[in-house]
């Protein structure tokens, strides 16, 4: 009971830690937008998207440094699937999100664009080779290049404020990396005591992998974007999926790939191609009213209850 009660308290102080970690990474994020002049869907795309996607890039390459570099294209498709379906799903019945044009013309067909790209990849010998990673890898690169030129030319629709905390960059920077440092921990901490108290009350851990883990490692991605729609950052919370996505796809695969040749296992077949189908959902219902509502998001969430239900079936 003690070691429960334990856990219990880690569990409780990891979303202490993610939620008040996600408002001031928030906070910082939108405050370096407004300062700068910068588009918020550009912070989301980049800052945001890369921060909260640290806890995938940091599992798939420290197990293609360990020699598991199998688990990463599952890893990475699974949480673009989640991204879509669930966090926006979810963050789209607490506010609706208005989507950005250039999103719509160009980062989400993008994204789309990726997805089916890893298809022909892995089944090629059914692995990405490294050459195959060094060309996703360039690929970022030249998007990273396209943001910048974008973030440029681009003028913000902010309404200039008075940074939150205070006027020096330093302490917008370092909120905003706080922030992003608590969100990191305390998606641990939450995975950590939600599975140990799941194996003391005899869960299994095939089913602890399936729920608490995999959505613990995209925590950061709802925490951040639900904090970003009630605050009214709707560029970042759009953007932060988007980007986040994008960059699973070309960086953490691109990367992993370089370091040493992924196994692309025949079931990930049908994993990527939902992947694509929920960044296709995704454009479909930006494109229509430019904006997520209510609706999109319970279909979202439906999606992927049927997914899951799939995936249940199959195993």
């Amino acid at each position: 009971m003690q070691v429960i009660l334990i856990n219990l308290g880690i569990l409780i102080a990891g979303f202490v830690l993610l939620i008040k970690g996600a408002d001031f990474f928030v906070k910082g994020a939108s405050t370096i937008a407004r300062k700068f002049g910068v588009p918020q869907i550009v912070i989301g795309l980049t800052v945001v998207a890369m921060g909260t996607s640290a806890p995938e890039a940091a599992v798939s390459i420290s197990a293609a440094i360990s020699g598991n570099a199998d688990i990463t294209i599952g890893n990475v498709v699974g949480s673009n699937i989640m991204n879509i379906f669930v966090i926006l799903g979810l963050t789209a019945l607490v506010a609706p999100i208005a989507v950005d044009r250039s999103a719509i013309k160009v980062d989400m067909p993008f994204l789309l664009g990726i997805s089916l790209l890893l298809l022909p990849l892995g089944l090629t010998h059914n692995i990405v080779n490294q050459w195959e990673g060094l060309l996703l890898l360039a690929i970022f690169a030249a998007y990273l290049i396209y943001l910048f030129r974008r973030a440029m030319k681009d003028s913000s629709d902010e309404d200039e404020r008075r940074p939150t905390y205070g006027q020096g960059n330093m302490w917008m920077i370092f909120w905003t990396i706080l922030g992003l440092a608590m969100i990191v921990f305390g998606s641990k901490c939450i995975v950590y005591g939600a599975s140990e108290i799941a194996l003391d009350l005899g869960v299994s851990q095939r089913m602890i992998a399936l729920t608490i883990v995999a959505f613990g490692t995209s925590l950061p991605e709802l925490v951040t974007s639900v904090t970003a729609a009630r605050r009214g950052n709707t560029g970042l919370a759009i953007g932060n999926i988007v980007g986040s996505n994008i960059f699973n796809i070309l960086f953490v695969i691109g990367l992993t790939a370089a370091i040493t040749p992924i196994a692309f296992r025949n079931a990930f077949i049908i994993d990527t191609s939902i992947a694509a189908l929920a960044a296709l959902i995704l454009w479909l219902f930006s494109l229509k009213s430019e904006r997520l509502g209510r609706v999109s998001g319970i279909v979202m969430l439906c999606c992927y209850a049927a997914y899951f239900a799939f995936i249940l079936f199959l195993k």
